[in-house]
C-alpha cells in the first residue's frame, strides 16, 4: 500500500491550524504521523502536541493543554524552526507564552484565550514542503 501524499497532509493540516480547527489538524498530520520514518516523526508528533494542546485551550481543558505544551515544545526543539517548508517561529513563541499563562492563572485563567491570540504556522515557499528521502 503506498504512503500517503505527505505535501497534500503537511498542508491540509496547516490549513486547519491556522482556522483554528485544531482538531482536524491533528487528524491530517496523523495520517502522515503514521507512515513517517526517521526523525520526521518526532517533528509531526510534535506538531500533533501544539494541535491537541490549542484543541484543549478552546475547550478550556487547561491541565491536558499545559502538558501538551510542555511535550511539543520538547519534542519540537531539536528542529530549526523552519522544516519540511514549515515556519513554525509564531507557533513555537506563542506556545511558550501561553504555557506561562496557564501556569501564571495555576491552569485556571479566568478569561479564555482571544482568538486573535492564537499563532499561525507559515509556508514560505509551498515548493519546500517535502521530507527528505531518508526521512519518507
Amino acid at each position: 500500500m503506498p504512503k500517503p501524499d505527505f505535501k497534500k497532509h503537511l498542508l491540509e493540516g496547516i490549513h486547519f491550524f491556522n482556522a483554528r480547527k485544531f482538531w482536524e489538524a491533528h487528524e491530517a498530520w496523523e495520517m502522515i504521523w503514521l507512515e513517517a520514518e526517521s526523525d520526521l516523526d518526532q517533528y509531526l508528533q510534535g506538531l500533533i502536541q501544539i494541535a491537541a494542546a490549542y484543541h484543549h485551550v478552546q475547550r478550556r481543558t487547561y491541565r491536558g493543554a499545559s502538558r501538551l505544551f510542555t511535550a511539543a515544545l520538547k519534542r519540537l526543539e531539536g528542529f530549526p524552526l523552519i522544516c519540511c517548508g514549515v515556519d513554525r517561529t509564531e507557533v513555537d513563541s506563542a506556545a511558550r507564552r501561553h504555557k506561562a499563562w496557564l501556569e501564571a492563572a495555576s491552569l485556571a485563567p479566568e478569561e479564555p484565550l482571544d482568538p486573535s491570540q492564537y499563532p499561525q504556522l507559515r509556508v514560505p515557499d509551498g515548493a519546500a514542503i517535502a521530507p527528505t528521502s531518508l526521512q519518507w
